[in-house]
């Protein structure tokens, strides 16, 4: 033994140091490109761009999920033969890094105006080359089989041009155009948003009843808001043109308090008469469905604020006040005069701009928009045709499609200097408009060479719409997007469907004529162990890296993948890391015993043809049963299962129970029983680990490369395949007697306090022949196990007195246990039994008494029923006929 231990600790050591795996096989797997992705025409191609992460700062545990769940996917699709692309990149994130950039100068006591656009966006590239190696070691450090020689980046050259291929090809279909209006704007940033990226909180604000005398002295009309700084731009009152109230004062005119200027009162099936006083204030400005009645009704746009949110010449007396500010002191002054007569309390939303909080307000502004019907039309037809994106889990295509059936224009224009400038030249002498894919530098119409470049740059889900067929090379038709095109799967958390993903699907359909991936699997987020969303203001964000440092990548990896369902969040808890660690060691152990084992055996020497026992047919029939699950599981992408489905095999079956009897031949003198032992071990062994390697693909490759194996690495390894000619379905019900004995008889000591180290009688009466022939066969086992003084077995033997008993299929068993035996307790514990098997055989008396299901179910699952049934039955025929006998 002194031998073999000296042997395995060269190659295994006593203990798993995650770190030094870690260190040592991500470089070897670079090394060998193992990830490099190859055009191979004898293999299917499975590809997944990775959602690109922000270049703002590091990855969170958010983007460790979703990668880990991307990289699972990818792993196990190239063992099953795939040619796989796994392709990383990043986004450029305009709005988000330059908000960093830009509070990074602000600590210098600087502004990105001081600079000029051409020094600050230098600036921004010296940030996105520090972040992106930040995001790499990340990925490196997670483990993700990434083929970075393919890597992209949303603003590189080819990206770029992608971008204004798009940009050039939608405005010369119309659907891209330059308009002025109501927009949502950022004050803080300064720049228009999209309505999804606009956030609404609940807000404890107030509706503002104002009266607007009537010019003629007649009387007046009464409105109400919540934004009372805007009345400054009011240009119309309306009403709704059925409501008697107001008849007569439609097309009258009223002056607007504090500025004085007359306004008409008109009529519009928008207001709703029936809220508040039926009559509303209309500022074209700064609503947007004033703005669209006051087109109807061709009124004055007055905008009454700049682009800071501070009030312009247009207000008057409170020009240079900060909108909020100013609403402090009309309100005051509004009051004053007699014309704000009540202020009541007012729950509503409020929009806030997803980057910087500040308080959105709607704005008119001349920006670019898409018009986005055509695009939602054509992704509507692709929903309803057998051809349509499949979301994982299903319910979120609902969420999808709610949104493109009510889709509105995109505002796609930012007021921003770090993203892809749009491309449009305006001449200076002239006036005319340059939508152009190379830089303009003379005028179409007059040949002047006085242009300038809209200043303007694109949102950046622009490119990002782009992603899965800009990365491969689009719009040239190159190599790898021949082949890797239409991705296989987009993973992603259920936030961005509208942001991202739907856009996606627009653009891949426009531009390639085919959806963008065939698969949208839909993962929730991660919150803190008491359900709270992991945010700065609260302090409860964890760092992945921090986490890999205490226990592991595979730890962490195997966490998050198992954490829950798709589609639903998970909480985060350090305690499930540890189990998780935990259970990394006790492969560990595993592993290290078969090597103590194993001596000189090799690969070549595994035989699974000669005699096999029943521990041995039973493990294998056991791990073909699981390779058959876990694989239809990853199929559906339901990693939560098949995770849990490998944890419990690889803790109970193998370790718990197959290791513990493979003791027995291993260490004894059969040495053909031995060699078999050891062949299935290995089997077993390097098929599990196969099975495990995309969640944990360290310690598998670190396990794996230490035992008897073929091929380079695990990671290239060809995934196992369910064998029929290794299933027995005897021994599997053979083990499965022995077990439920050797469980009954641990339970049974446990309740009286019997160590397993005290000898006892044991007795086991079996039900038939073939029940006993299987004792029989696994009576080294029982004895091992039980550790009884005396075992009897047999058919017709009576039960000894004073004994605790247990009924298991196939048999029942007595301990005798004189002395020992509470009489009382044992007929509590065999009262409780009946009771539990009189519900089983009602359970399943429902079922088979219930008309749909009998009508439903398959004939075979009709026959298991019943067989369960007749066996719970007989088993409480033999608890009763034992309590019987106790009070006899």
């Amino acid at each position: 033994m002194a031998n073999e231990q000296a042997s395995l600790d060269s190659q295994l050591p006593k203990n798993y140091d995650p770190k030094a795996a870690e260190a040592k096989w991500y470089p070897y797997w670079m090394e060998q490109e193992f990830f490099k992705a190859e055009r191979d025409p004898k293999k299917a191609p499975y590809t997944i761009v990775i959602p690109p992460p922000n270049v703002t700062g590091k990855l969170h545990l958010g983007h460790a999920l979703d990668t880990t769940l991307q990289d699972i996917i990818t792993r196990a699709k190239r063992m099953q033969g795939y040619s796989t692309l796994f392709l990383p990149g990043m986004d450029h994130a305009g709005i988000a890094t330059q908000t960093k950039v830009e509070a990074n100068l602000r600590e210098e006591g600087l502004s990105r105006h001081d600079l000029g656009r051409e020094k600050f966006i230098e600036k921004v590239w010296e940030w996105k080359h520090v972040y992106a190696n930040h995001i790499r070691e990340q990925w490196e450090k997670l483990g993700l089989a990434l083929d970075y020689s393919r890597e992209r980046f949303t603003m590189d050259e080819g990206l770029s041009r992608a971008v204004r291929e798009v940009f050039v090809r939608l405005y010369d279909k119309g659907l891209i155009y330059r308009g002025k209006r109501i927009i949502n704007w950022d004050p803080a940033a300064r720049t228009a948003l999209s309505d999804i990226e606009v956030i609404y909180k609940e807000v404890k604000g107030a509706l503002h009843h104002m009266r607007y005398p009537l010019a003629d002295g007649s009387g007046f009309i009464e409105v109400a808001t919540t934004r009372p700084e805007t009345m400054l731009g009011d240009t119309a009152v309306a009403v709704h043109p059925e409501d008697e109230r107001y008849k007569d004062l439609v097309g009258k005119m009223v002056v607007l308090p504090i500025t004085g200027r007359e306004i008409p009162i008109v009529a519009d099936d928008y207001v709703d008469p029936e809220f508040g006083s039926g009559a509303v204030k209309i500022t074209p400005a700064h609503d947007p469905n004033d703005f669209e009645l006051g087109q109807r009704h061709n009124l004055e746009q007055i905008i009454v604020m700049d682009e800071s949110g501070v009030m312009n010449e247009n207000a008057a007396s409170y020009k240079g006040l900060d909108r909020f500010a100013c609403r402090k002191q009309i309100i005051k002054d509004l009051q004053d005069q007699g014309v704000m007569f009540k202020i009541e309390e007012h729950i509503h939303q409020v929009g806030h701009s997803e980057r910087s909080d500040a308080v959105v307000e709607p704005y008119l502004s001349t920006q670019w928009f898409v018009n986005m019907q055509p695009l939602a039309d054509e992704a509507l037809k692709n929903a309803a045709s057998e051809d349509s994106v499949t979301f994982v889990p299903e319910r979120f295509k609902n969420t999808y499609l709610r949104w493109i059936e009510n889709i509105r224009d995109w505002c796609i224009s930012r007021q921003l200097w770090w993203g892809h400038r749009i491309p449009a030249w305006y001449c200076q002498d002239c006036g005319e408009l340059h939508v152009s894919r190379v830089d303009v530098t003379e005028c179409c119409k007059c040949n002047s060479s006085n242009l300038s470049q809209d200043n303007d740059v694109l949102d950046t889900w622009f490119s990002s719409a782009l992603w899965p067929f800009s990365t491969l090379g689009w719009p040239d038709e190159t190599e790898d997007m021949k082949y890797f095109y239409p991705t296989n799967v987009l993973v992603t958390g259920y936030d961005i469907i509208f942001f991202w993903v739907a856009r996606m699907i627009f653009s891949g359909l426009e531009f390639t004529g085919e959806k963008p991936f065939e698969h949208v699997l839909i993962h929730g987020i991660i919150r803190d162990s008491e359900g709270r969303k992991m945010s700065k203001s609260l302090g409860n964000g964890v760092d992945p890296m921090e986490v890999i440092e205490k226990y592991g990548a595979d730890a962490l990896r195997f966490t998050l993948a198992t954490g829950n369902s798709p589609g639903n969040d998970q909480r985060f808890y350090w305690e499930k890391v540890e189990a998780n660690r935990n259970f990394a060691n006790k492969i560990w152990n595993a592993s290290r015993f078969a090597l103590m084992n194993l001596q000189d055996f090799t690969y070549e020497d595994i035989d699974l043809t000669k005699e096999l026992s029943a521990p041995d047919k039973w493990i294998l029939t056991r791990l073909q049963g699981t390779i058959a699950d876990v694989t239809r599981l990853m199929d559906a992408f339901d990693f939560g299962e098949a995770g849990r489905l490998l944890y419990n095999f690889i803790w109970d079956d193998l370790c718990d129970w197959y290791i513990e009897m493979a003791k027995l031949p291993l260490y004894g003198t059969d040495e053909q029983a031995k060699k078999a032992t050891q062949s299935v071990l290995v089997y077993v062994l390097d098929q599990t680990l196969r099975l495990l390697h995309p969640f944990m693909p360290f310690i598998t490759e670190e396990i794996w490369q230490a035992l008897p194996h073929q091929g380079e690495s695990i990671t290239i390894a060809a995934w196992p395949q369910a064998k029929g000619e290794l299933t027995f379905n005897d021994a599997e019900a053979e083990m499965s007697l022995l077990m439920d004995i050797i469980r009954s008889v641990r339970n049974i000591r446990a309740e009286v306090n019997v160590p397993m180290s005290k000898k006892i009688e044991l007795v086991i009466k079996a039900n038939d022949q073939q029940s006993l022939q299987s004792l029989q066969r696994g009576e080294e086992f029982l004895v091992r196990f039980c550790n009884p003084e005396k075992l009897v077995i047999g058919t017709d033997l009576e039960a000894p007195e004073k004994a605790m008993s247990a009924v298991v299929t196939g048999a029942e068993l007595f301990l005798p246990l004189a002395g020992l035996l509470d009489l009382e307790q044992e007929r509590k514990r065999l009262e409780k039994e009946i009771d539990t098997l009189n519900k089983e055989v009602e359970r399943i008396e429902k079922k088979l008494n219930n008309p749909g299901f009998m009508a439903k179910a398959p004939a075979n699952v009709i026959e298991e029923e019943k067989a369960k049934m007749a066996d719970y039955a007989n088993k409480r025929e033999k608890v009763i006929a034992r309590l019987a006998d106790l009070e006899s």
